[in-house]
C-alpha cells in the first residue's frame, strides 16, 4: 500500500510552518534570522525519503550529514548538515484522526521541536550520537523547550497540538545512510 503524501496547498503551509518554526526558536534563543545560516539543514518530504529514513510512529527524524564548506580557503572543511524528515504519512494521520488537529499548528510544532535539536546539536549543547538510554533525556529536554517556546503563541489549534502531544516523543535520531 502506498504511503499518503503532501499535495499542492500542503507544501506552501509547511513552508508558512517552517518560516513561523524559525521565528519563534530563533526569538527563544536570541539570535536573529540571519544567524540561521550557522545552522544547516533541510526538509525533506515522503517523496524524497531513502527507504531508511521512512519510519512508522513518529512526525520527522532528524539525520545528521555532513556538507563540505569551500569559500575559497585552500582547505576545504566540512560541516554538519542536518536533514529534517517529515514523514508525510504520519502527519497526514493525526490530522485525519483529530478534527481539531489541522497541518498548520502540528507542523510548527514539529518543526520547532526539530530546530531546537538542531540548534542543541550544532551549538554542542547536547552530542548528537547518544547511547540509547540518554536519547530519551534529551527528547524530554526539547519537548520541554519546545512547550515553552509555543505555549504563548496564538495560532488557533496550537493548543489542542501542546495538549495532545503533551509528554510523547516526536522525532527518533538518526545518522544518514
Amino acid at each position: 500500500m502506498a504511503l499518503r503524501s503532501f499535495q499542492g496547498s500542503d507544501l506552501d503551509t509547511l513552508g508558512d510552518a517552517l518560516d513561523i518554526a524559525e521565528d519563534v526558536t530563533g526569538n527563544y534563543y536570541k539570535f536573529s534570522h540571519r544567524q540561521w545560516r550557522r545552522y544547516r539543514y533541510d526538509v525533506r518530504t515522503l517523496p524524497l525519503l531513502s527507504c531508511q529514513e521512512i519510519s512508522e510512529g513518529v512526525f520527522a527524524l532528524l539525520n545528521k550529514g555532513f556538507v563540505v564548506k569551500d569559500e575559497g580557503d585552500p582547505i576545504p572543511r566540512t560541516v554538519d548538515h542536518y536533514s529534517i524528515c517529515v514523514q508525510d504519512h504520519q502527519v497526514l494521520e493525526a490530522v485525519s484522526r483529530d478534527a481539531d488537529i489541522s497541518l498548520l499548528p502540528l507542523m510548527i510544532y514539529v518543526f520547532t521541536h526539530e530546530l531546537v535539536h538542531i540548534v542543541r546539536f550544532s551549538s554542542f549543547l547536547q552530542r548528537f550520537e547518544l547511547p540509547w538510554f540518554k536519547r530519551e533525556e534529551e527528547e524530554k529536554a526539547v519537548h520541554d523547550i519546545t512547550h515553552e517556546i509555543l505555549r504563548k503563541i496564538a495560532i488557533p489549534r496550537l493548543g489542542h497540538v501542546l495538549s495532545a502531544y503533551k509528554g510523547h516523543r516526536t522525532c527518533r535520531l538518526s545518522g544518514l545512510c
